[in-house]
């Protein structure tokens, strides 16, 4: 049984609902197939992970705009309502992350695909978020999951020991990179199933 000291957490999917859905459902009437086609063809999840990247939102928005004219309101809307699209904490999560950091037998820290510009939001908004020894912020390190950087940064600023730390993200993408440099990782489905997850390192919550 490997020996774990550090638990790294991703946010979004995993302790924050996040989800541009919020917003465009309505705005398209509750039209799935059209709201689909827009993140499919416009406002795309390759795109919106540039901006994770630290690429400046007012930019990105600028160049959508005039690649795609005649969706601007849509397109404004991504990042001009994107407060809209910050759900609720996922409760049974921050329930294990408080025991994590009370048990303090664990290094625990966050490494998230997120915006400088609109991370404060967050930060504001989930007090949980002050319980990490850190956070490792995608858009202020201008990089961003799954890069293989972004994991040695978060290895090295916090000092921790890949095979002894456990990464916990909704991503598989994700998972799978921290796997590729000794990174243990769980796969996020929800928080009863990371409970039994981390069963399987003597971690019993």
């Amino acid at each position: 049984m490997k020996q774990i000291d550090t638990i790294i957490f991703d946010l979004g999917g995993v302790l924050i609902d996040w989800n541009p859905e919020y917003v465009y459902l309505d705005v398209f009437n509750g039209d799935r197939e059209k709201m689909q086609w827009f993140f499919d063809n416009i406002c795309t999840h390759d795109w919106n992970e540039n901006q994770d990247a630290g690429y400046p939102l007012a930019k990105a928005t600028e160049e959508r705009v005039a690649l795609f004219p005649e969706h601007e309101d849509h397109i404004r809307m991504y990042y001009g309502r994107w407060v809209e699209m910050l759900g609720d904490a996922i409760d049974g999560t921050v329930k294990i992350l408080e025991q994590l950091v009370n048990n303090k037998e664990y290094k625990v820290v966050a490494l998230t695909n997120w915006s400088h510009e609109t991370f404060p939001i967050a930060l504001e908004r989930f007090e949980f978020l002050h319980w990490f020894e850190g956070i490792v912020v995608s858009g202020t390190e201008q990089t961003r999951k799954p890069f293989r950087e972004i994991y040695e940064l978060t290895l090295n600023r916090f000092n921790i020991q890949a095979e002894k730390a456990i990464f916990i993200d909704d991503n598989l993408r994700n998972i799978n990179a921290a796997n590729e440099i000794g990174i243990n990782g769980i796969h996020f489905k929800n928080p009863e199933h990371l409970k039994e997850q981390l069963k399987t390192y003597s971690i019993n919550l």
